[in-house]
């Protein structure tokens, strides 16, 4: 038996303290069941719970761990940062140092501003294209996730083009109704909103590739094609790279399948649905939020881009947004020494991780009679279960799977020591540090895990 007496005794004490336990839903295994582990510690491509167990990681912080967990040369800028001060208050070196770091990868961020959440940045982004436009509608996608404002956590109406409703208690009606949700992947759904409420819309905002229904890939030419759409009606297109912003590519999933590269493809292969970087139109958006990566691990997230639409932000524009700890001189040490290690070897290890990891699972899935399609965007990937036929293009297609298979092939793979996001519905995430002895680890226990799905 597999101890976890105090992980469970540290989610009751939790729980008694806040609400379900934890501070982010997904930590409490809802979708899961069983009890949250504890993480203590963390190194490489490994975690430590309080039981004093080991796990190879999987979740990698959601994302942002991508040379691994406590790389030294992270530890090092941010003793160095800590040494001379947590927060003043004031302008600091390293925001621009950082802020250039960024520019250097993606041009088209003309101007960049520091906030400390994805939720933020997606938040000001919004704030700022409406602002920019000076209309009201946001069109947003079914199974998009771009944190928690209120407008932006909206259920779809009863039409492709109609108001959204409510979807989250303490969201108004009001508020909902500025919002259209549309269904992923479909041009014609934009098309349609667009001739029917164009005057009134401020932008799009979508995911660079949905990683909050699984891991979906953009049709080819889609986000050319929001591109094409917004910039004729006028609009804004603000793409949401909080999860693949500098993971998936030095430039982020943008800088795979936008400017000189086109788009992608996403049709299932073999049980695989993948990203490519095949020709296609060049397009680029004109606001993007970044996260996850960019903080390398402590809080930090930014929204850049067109350099006349940035300039609408105070002070020098009529469009406020502010932070006490934006720009934080501990964070922007994190990240500036993050985005300076993740060198171009850094993400081609990332890569051949993730597509020898992909390759295994789907192979122990087919030997154990499972019925899957495995759902890539660069490194991203995801498994969907009862998918094979058409893999998963939008969040119907995510909503359909066998979710019920993936409690027992998570449960198989945490009891053989390895971490997986609690939830079908995430992505897997590798990072430089997982070498040859952590893959075979979770190699290992595939097999396992897969006759436990085909057994639910």
């Amino acid at each position: 038996m597999i101890s976890t007496d105090i992980s469970a005794s540290l989610f009751d004490r939790a729980k008694s303290l806040m609400p379900g336990g934890v501070n982010s839903p997904v930590r409490a295994f809802g979708s899961v069941g069983g009890t949250p582990r504890f993480m203590v510690s963390a190194k490489g491509a490994h975690l430590t719970d309080a039981d004093g167990r080991d796990y190879v990681d999987l979740v990698c912080s959601w994302g942002p761990a991508l040379l691994g967990h406590a790389h030294p040369d992270v530890l090092a800028a941010v003793h160095a940062a800590v040494d001379r001060g947590l927060s003043f208050g004031a302008s600091t070196p390293a925001e621009a140092e950082l802020a250039s770091l960024v520019q250097q990868r993606v041009p088209a961020v003309e101007r960049l501003r520091m906030v400390s959440t994805g939720t933020e940045a997606t938040m000001t982004a919004v704030r700022l294209a409406r602002g920019f436009t000076g209309r009201n509608l946001i069109i947003k996608f079914a199974g998009c996730y771009h944190g928690h404002l209120d407008s932006l956590l909206a259920a779809a109406g009863s039409g492709l083009a109609t108001l959204a409703l409510p979807g989250s208690a303490g969201v108004t009606a009001a508020t909902a109704a500025e919002t259209l949700v549309l269904p992923y992947n479909d041009l014609g759904a934009v098309e349609a909103a667009f001739a029917r409420h164009g005057h009134s819309i401020a932008a799009v905002i979508t995911e660079a590739a949905p990683a909050n229904m699984g891991v979906v890939a953009p049709g080819e030419g889609f986000n050319a094609g929001l591109s094409r759409i917004t910039a004729g009606h006028g609009a804004l297109l603000i793409l949401d790279e909080v999860l693949t912003g500098f993971r998936t590519g030095p430039a982020g999933y943008w800088g795979l399948t936008g400017g000189a590269l086109g788009g992608t493809s996403g049709a299932p292969v073999g049980g695989t649905t993948g990203s490519s970087t095949a020709s296609g139109p060049e397009w680029t958006p004109d606001l993007f939020t970044f996260g996850k990566v960019i903080g390398g691990g402590l809080p930090t997230a930014a929204l850049g881009g067109r350099a006349e639409v940035m300039d609408y932000l105070a002070p020098v524009g009529p469009v406020y947004q502010a932070g006490t700890l934006s720009g934080n001189p501990v964070a922007m040490a994190a990240g500036v020494a993050t985005l300076t290690a993740a060198t171009a070897d850094v993400y081609a290890t990332v890569d051949a991780r993730s597509m020898e990891l992909s390759s295994a699972l789907s192979q122990a899935l087919s030997t154990a009679g499972v019925d899957h399609s495995i759902q890539r965007a660069g490194s991203l990937f995801s498994v969907a279960f009862g998918t094979s036929e058409r893999g998963v293009h939008n969040y119907e297609d995510a909503q359909g799977q066998e979710t019920f298979r993936y409690a027992p092939f998570f449960h198989a793979m945490l009891d053989a020591g390895v971490y997986l996001p609690p939830s079908v519905f995430e992505a897997w995430f590798l990072s430089a540090a997982h070498d040859d002895a952590a893959m075979n680890r979770i190699v290992d226990a595939l097999p396992a895990a897969a006759k436990a799905a085909a057994a639910a």
